[in-house]
């Protein structure tokens, strides 16, 4: 009887995810990542670079590069794609009635566990699926799909288990239920990386079985290939004088793969714990208000600052008397302000800093003013449907289509409030630098409103605006992952590649709404 209760369970997770519209979008985001993040040797770049030679693309190397590449997008992104469903069914009231149905809570959880997995799996399929069709394109040798299974299997299925885990944990505990449980993620995530470090050699310590992200095991599989040899991973430059190298198809050792192993075991302890801690929709523990509710030291901070809040009314006031769009884009801004006094603090440090510091410690202020405000946006479109107030807003005048440029044009200028003093102060002596930040601002704005109407939850702009950030940060001569110019390295060509992907963004997204006027 569990096992078919269990079996009901993760099915009926599976479908629910599958239908909505934020699978559609995860999966292309999927598909166009997987293709962006694979260069074309052809333009002097390449995946696998070893002492300067260029790694042929066979399966071993298409495989053990993009599911490297894939591990640290789906260790983020998996887990925020797949948590908040407990918040949810508070928040539909479908939560009582789990909580006193029959079903164990081991069982229930476990359920929820494979729903979880088996989602993560398919955009795992579909990432490795266009992986074989750009082999098929760009690739040297046969596709050996046993190869692709084989890496992809080793390097990606602990670090699945442990993001599907983590999701369940973090839902069935009220304290992590907030963005306080998303940030302790991103923390743990990037811990993960430093393991990396430790891998120095082809024998991995045991220490790696906390590997989930398989980064330091692909480490190890290179240095027992190359042992002392510089590679990277990631689109980096080769010389074409020196002869390519050729990738075994095995690369893996016994011990390798069984500590792969024990890392999956390892990745389920999570999910363990959650079984005590499960609060199984009890009113004295959780409370629908509180699936909703930001349980981090961001809500303690805006708790302590509310009196700042008080310089928000008179743009409450200002907004009141504007009329038509401008006054609703105001009071969205003076909204986001009352919410989040902190938010307030933070534009007249960023602007002040923008305006005091030197010029070569802008760019330290301009990560911290586009990290502040990426996080601080990333719930804009989504705040009416967490507050059950979709309906209500989407009769004013305008409908749901001016509600959505509304709140994209909100976005826009909270960004200009950031970072518009260092946009200023380069305007004349790096006006491409100047341009390249507004235009990175406007694109983010977009797909931040596409993405949090698409899919109703602001974790999928949220997880590839982190992921992107962290990207940014290590590959700092890529002008294609300068969006915002903090490292320096943005072109014309990047920068109109951001114009273009924004004005795309900004017409779907106004499309999407305007074909749905009840929403």
């Amino acid at each position: 009887m569990n096992g078919h209760v269990l079996r009901a369970l993760a099915l009926a997770e599976v479908r629910l995810r599958m239908r909505r519209v934020s699978t559609m979008v995860a999966l292309l985001v999927v598909v166009a990542l997987s293709w962006a993040m694979i260069a074309d040797p052809a333009g002097g770049e390449a995946l696998l670079v070893f002492n300067k030679a260029r790694v042929l693309y066979t399966s071993s190397a298409l495989a053990l590069g993009s599911a490297t590449l894939g591990a640290l997008l789906f260790g983020l992104g998996g887990f925020y794609l797949v948590r908040g469903r407990m918040s949810e069914d508070l928040r539909s009231g479908i939560g009582g009635v789990i909580g006193a149905s029959p079903v164990a809570s081991g069982v229930f959880l476990a359920g929820r566990w494979l729903g979880c997995v088996a989602y993560l799996g398919a955009l795992v399929a579909a990432f490795m699926l266009t992986m074989l069709v750009l082999h098929a394109l760009r690739g040297d040798g046969p596709i050996e799909p046993l190869v692709y299974l084989q890496t992809y299997a080793l390097l990606l299925l602990p670090m699945v288990f442990f993001a599907a885990s983590c999701a369940i944990l973090f839902d069935s505990w009220a304290p992590l239920m907030g963005k306080g449980g998303d940030l302790l993620f991103f923390v743990l995530w990037v811990a993960q990386l430093a393991l990396m470090t430790q891998a120095g050699s082809s024998e991995l310590p045991a220490l790696m079985v906390f590997d989930f992200s398989g980064l330091a095991a692909t480490v190890a599989a290179v240095q027992g290939f190359v042992s002392g040899a510089d590679f990277s991973i990631g689109s980096s430059k080769f010389d074409p004088a020196v002869a390519p190298v050729t990738l075994p198809s095995l690369l893996w050792s016994a011990r390798m793969m069984a500590l792969r192993g024990a890392s999956s075991l390892i990745a389920l302890l999570p999910l363990l714990a959650a079984w005590p801690l499960f609060h199984r929709y009890s009113p004295d523990r959780v409370k629908p208000g509180r699936a909703r509710m930001r349980r981090s030291p961001l809500a303690l901070l805006n708790a302590a600052l509310r009196p700042l809040a008080a310089l928000a009314a008179p743009l409450l006031g200002l907004a009141a008397r504007v009329p038509g769009v401008a006054g609703q884009v105001l009071a969205d801004i003076a909204l986001t302000f009352l919410i989040a006094p902190s938010a307030l603090l933070a534009v007249l440090l960023c602007a002040g800093a923008a305006l005091l510091v030197p010029a070569a410690a802008l760019p330290a202020v301009l990560m911290a003013g586009v990290a502040f405000w990426g996080i601080l946006v990333s719930d804009m479109s989504t705040r009416d449907f967490a507050a059950d107030t979709e309906d209500l807003t989407g009769v004013v005048s305008g409908g749901v289509a001016r509600r959505y440029l509304r709140q994209y044009a909100a976005s826009v200028l909270l960004g200009l409030m950031f970072v518009g003093p260092v946009a200023l102060r380069w305007s004349l002596a790096q006006p491409v630098r100047a341009l390249a930040l507004l235009t990175g601002v406007a694109c983010l704005a977009a797909l931040a409103s596409l993405f949090g109407r698409c899919s109703r939850s602001a974790r999928l702009f949220l997880s590839l605006f982190l992921f992107g950030l962290y990207v940014a940060l290590n590959a700092t001569n890529a002008p294609m992952l300068d969006a915002v110019g903090f490292n320096g390295a943005a072109n014309l060509h990047s920068l109109g590649v951001y114009a273009l992907v924004g004005a795309l963004a900004l017409a779907g997204g106004y499309l999407w709404n305007a074909s749905r006027p009840q929403r």
